[in-house]
């Protein structure tokens, strides 16, 4: 019988004493004479004013993805025992990312160019012609340079809200990608969301469009009245359809634009994460990149692993899952949840809500199996995390009791 790894193994470590990720820590360390064994991070070097390494400690350490003002210091670096992995070059993205992506990062070059020349699609489209998910060994190289900085500026994102809430806080929702702005499973996740972030939820989604935009949206207007709620939801039912790429983006870009970032969301609250209050998170992937961003997440950890991606987001909704219909990728995900569960891999687990009684009951009915299975749990019988329901309130009454 499979047991849970040590909980050293899957647990985030602090790295925040090893790791240096901004200019301006950076430059505190500079003033003590040693970067000996510290990590330097995707820091750029070469702009003023430029530091003088040539009388700092640097044996051990390691700069990766650090753009300096020459060849010769990266040269002297390496001869003095600093180990130097340079960014590479003709990549449309970093690769040692220091923070998560912002919705505007993303969306970067849609005003000037429209949805070809966003941000988004430009490393999509790099990614499609350099082998898509069989990457030749330069673009695989990137790629896992990137999502290991995502890693780490996910670990740094989220410690000041677990340090305070908790991992109970973070609840995730998944569900059908197609669903269409404005239709009632859309509405009802957007409900979810709002009361979700209203109630200090962490709301986390796969990033991508139909249920998980619509928990994202609900998050984005968490400090909004839910009249404001259904009016921006209108407002997106201008371009319904995912596939219309441009106007599904204009439409979003416009919410953004006509409501803003909340502007009365406290933003020491919570030590200070205000992102999460202001859309929650989002864990998307450049292999799914023929779908539009979501522009409602606070945060956006996005990957070029789709393992690593649904492997996150389910290590980090500890607090509960909502289950909105969906289908092939829904259940699966419903199913690689409930082996954690079962294992107890990443400890305990929160409710499994599953939104649409009928729908889960009769056309795809994954209860039947499920609670059988968690039933035989080797951590006893943990079916009773299982619920089902037709109601939003009822699902976040669930999953904010205690």
């Amino acid at each position: 019988m499979p047991t849970p790894p040590p909980a050293d193994v899957i647990s985030p470590h602090d790295t925040s004493t090893t790791e240096i990720e901004t200019r301006s820590i950076f430059e505190q360390r500079l003033t003590t004479g040693t970067l000996a064994g510290l990590t330097v991070q995707g820091l750029r070097l070469d702009l003023d004013p430029v530091p003088d390494l040539t009388g700092t400690e640097v044996t051990g350490t390691l700069f990766v993805g650090c753009r300096f003002a020459s060849r010769e210091v990266g040269a002297d670096l390496v001869r003095r025992g600093a180990n130097v992995v340079p960014p590479f070059s003709g990549l449309p993205y970093p690769t040692q990312p220091s923070h998560l992506y912002t919705p505007d990062e993303l969306a970067a070059g849609f005003a000037e160019g429209g949805f070809a020349n966003m941000y988004d699609t430009r490393v999509y489209e790099h990614f499609r012609a350099h082998g898509g998910a069989l990457p030749e060994v330069k673009e695989a190289l990137g790629q896992r340079l990137h999502d290991h900085g995502v890693d780490n500026a996910l670990v740094d994102a989220t410690r000041a809200w677990l340090a305070t809430h908790g991992p109970q806080s973070v609840v995730g929702v998944m569900g059908g990608h197609a669903v269409r702005r404005g239709s009632v499973p859309y509405r009802m996740a957007a409900v979810l969301g709002w009361e979700l972030a209203r109630a200090d939820r962490l709301v986390v989604t796969g990033g991508g469009p139909g249920v998980m935009e619509a928990a994202n949206l609900g998050a984005y207007l968490s400090s909004r009245t839910a009249e404001e709620l259904t009016a921006a939801i209108d407002l997106l039912t201008t371009a319904p359809d995912f596939t219309d790429h441009e106007r599904y983006t204009a439409a979003a870009l416009e919410v953004r634009a006509r409501y803003g970032a909340p502007s009365d969301v406290p933003q020491q609250r919570g030590a200070g994460v205000d992102w999460a209050r202001a859309g929650g998170l989002a864990i998307p992937t450049w292999l799914y990149g023929h779908e539009p961003a979501n522009l409602f997440a606070g945060r956006i950890a996005k990957y070029f692993s789709n393992a690593i991606r649904e492997d996150t987001i389910l290590r980090l909704a500890r607090g509960g899952i909502v289950f909105a219909p969906g289908r092939a990728g829904t259940v699966q995900e419903v199913f690689q949840a409930a082996t954690k569960t079962y294992y107890g891999t990443d400890g305990s687990s929160g409710a499994y809500v599953f939104l649409d009684r009928a729908y889960w009951t009769t056309e795809l009915p994954v209860e039947a199996l499920l609670r059988p299975l968690l039933t035989a749990s080797p951590f006893g019988d943990l079916s009773g995390t299982v619920h089902l329901t037709d109601d939003v309130r009822e699902a976040v009454r669930v999953l904010t009791a205690g």
